[in-house]
């Protein structure tokens, strides 16, 4: 990993030990969630902030940067190798072409191919797309995903339910307050004649930090 981390990390075997808490697997709401409630209870309660000055803020985050914004952009690659070409070189400028802007510049674009998966994880904190993602998911925070995503990627993929053959190279690109990565995943073969909006439909979060693939009809 460069001091810059503008470059990806190669993992060909499984080293895995620890349970990560993933999604799938865990049944009770994660430490860093319950003090992000009793938190926001705290300040309601003291009169600090009010529960619709909260509901506008996430609101305005889920409208203004999203997962969906982030759809739109792996839509158009998929369709217009032109803007494809621009946004491997340039992701900043490439969005800014489909309207899409905020604080968090410095994007960078990483193509799932076939033999090769990209992972974004943020090792030291949780420096992440937000006008392409939105809000980073409480797992992305985690001090066990931040670990182990470098450690031991295949086991954490597992864990999200993506199990990847055992000759596909696995690339962990680690985002900081520089460089934001999001993965370009690979365009599934049976979306031929498929329209830009319904591509789009077909794209979640998941696949755009790739512990996610873009799942079959």
């Amino acid at each position: 990993m460069s001091e810059h981390h503008d470059h990806g990390h190669d993992h060909d075997e499984d080293h895995g030990h620890s349970h990560y808490d993933s999604p799938a697997s865990r049944r009770a709401r994660s430490p860093l969630e319950v003090r992000a409630l009793a938190l926001e209870a705290a300040l309601v309660e003291n009169g600090v902030i009010t529960t619709d000055a909260l509901d506008h803020f996430v609101d305005a985050m889920e409208h203004r940067f999203g997962p969906h914004h982030g759809a739109r952009v792996v839509a158009k690659a998929w369709i217009d190798p032109d803007f494809k070409a621009r946004l491997l070189d340039d992701g900043t400028a490439a969005v800014a072409e489909l309207g899409i802007t905020g604080p968090e510049g410095n994007i960078r674009v990483v193509e799932n191919e076939p033999g090769v998966h990209n992972l974004v994880v943020c090792t030291l904190c949780s420096c992440y797309p937000w006008p392409l993602l939105g809000l980073p998911p409480i797992w992305y925070k985690s001090f066990e995903y931040r670990a182990r995503a470098v450690a031991e990627p295949r086991h954490v993929l597992k864990e999200f339910g993506l199990e990847l053959p055992d000759d596909t190279r696995i690339r962990v690109w680690d985002s900081s307050a520089e460089i934001r990565y999001f993965v370009l995943p690979e365009r599934p073969p049976w979306t031929e004649g498929m329209t830009e909006e319904e591509l789009a439909d077909l794209v979640d979060r998941n696949s755009m930090i790739g512990t996610g693939v873009v799942a079959g009809p």
